[in-house]
């Protein structure tokens, strides 16, 4: 967001970071950038995302290293099936090329995936990953570039408000008087939220990424992404021609936790084994767990603070809800046109304020 706003000549630009660039996980995502949303919201974010990773080489000193790999999203039940042909007729619509292939298709083609294993599924060539720590290095480039006012060990301790209006921030190394302010801050922007003198119903879960050795049968980066979404796995290339595969557990309650799950790990391994039996036997190179942002329907968050005397003029929140690289760049150009216009003209924003929660943090 930061840099979006400099780019613009927003002024004085601070990013203020309570420890340092990368330290959360964005050093240790996935990197999926994928436009096979579900709702109009999310391919319209993961199709201006893709647009963004495309042209940031010419944007900014170095580029975020995106790959345009394709991306496969398999169907194991007629019901997924009617689901996925509502997908590509709403992502058509909307300007994604996606096609459906049929299970005979799969087959004969060369994807890693056991034969026979699926009902067909959606594919998109456009779809792609990019490189997490190669993505951090090319942001902070261009924030030196665009000279944004980095602040690392610096955290955010309150929000200065006169009548209605935000006239400043507090830090941890004392006040910088501001009449617009950006709120983010990942998994803890619920206690942003909280010093902000507002209510903030986000929070964090646990996501987990392993890269395997070397594939022993053929190279993994011929082969296009895999997602299932029923069980919450994808892999694609990974360093070194291995395997990056990543998962969540869609039944562990949400919050902080960055240990690796090693319990959950071989339930997911059972199942990637058994979709795309290349990976078995494979030895680990890496494994990481890091806690990602989360809002319970899964949207992003975008558009003022809300306090008991109503909304903060001069303040935007801003959260991808767990889909940091995936939609992050676009988020952070709605979340820009609200910081400098007031109104964003190019995405829905009436299901992603943070009027769409109740007293108790449900959405509507």
């Amino acid at each position: 967001v930061r840099l979006e706003l400099a780019e613009r000549g927003a002024g004085h630009v601070v990013l203020l970071e309570a420890h340092t660039l990368g330290d959360g996980a964005s050093s240790r995502a996935s990197g999926m950038v994928r436009a096979q949303g579900g709702t109009e919201t999310a391919i319209t974010l993961g199709l201006r995302s893709q647009a963004f990773y495309a042209a940031s080489g010419d944007r900014y000193p170095l580029d975020c290293g995106f790959v345009a790999q394709g991306y496969l999203m398999p169907c194991f039940t007629e019901a997924e099936v009617a689901q996925a042909h509502d997908r590509i007729a709403l992502q058509h619509r909307l300007g994604l090329d996606v096609e459906w292939l049929s299970s005979s298709d799969i087959d004969s083609r060369d994807t890693g995936m056991a034969p026979g294993v699926t009902l067909g599924g959606s594919y998109a060539p456009g779809d792609g990953y990019i490189n997490a720590p190669r993505n951090v290095l090319a942001y902070t480039a261009a924030l030196t570039a665009h000279q944004v006012d980095v602040r690392e060990h610096c955290a955010f301790t309150g929000l200065r408000v006169t009548n209605g209006r935000v006239v400043g921030v507090d830090t941890a190394a004392g006040p910088i008087d501001t009449d617009r302010v950006v709120l983010t801050g990942g998994p803890d922007l619920g206690e942003i939220g909280a010093l902000s003198g507002g209510r903030i119903p986000a929070g964090g879960t646990r996501h987990q990424v392993v890269v395997t050795e070397p594939l022993r049968q053929g190279a993994i980066d011929a082969l296009p992404m895999v997602f299932d979404v029923t069980d919450g796995i994808y892999w694609r290339p990974g360093e070194f021609g291995g395997v990056l595969w990543g998962m969540s557990n869609p039944d562990e309650q949400p919050g902080v936790a960055t240990e690796f799950d090693w319990a959950y790990f071989e339930k997911a391994k059972a199942r990637i084994e058994y979709l795309f039996p290349p990976v078995r036997g494979l030895g680990l190179r890496r494994t990481s767990a890091a806690t990602i942002d989360y809002t319970n329907d899964h949207l992003p968050i975008l558009g003022p603070l809300l306090t008991d005397d109503g909304p903060v003029s001069g303040t935007v929140v801003a959260s991808p809800a767990g889909h940091g690289m995936m939609c992050g760049p676009a988020v952070a150009e709605a979340a820009a046109d609200l910081a400098l216009d007031g109104e964003c003209g190019w995405l829905d924003l009436t299901d992603l304020g943070l009027d769409r929660f109740d007293a108790d943090g449900n959405s509507r």
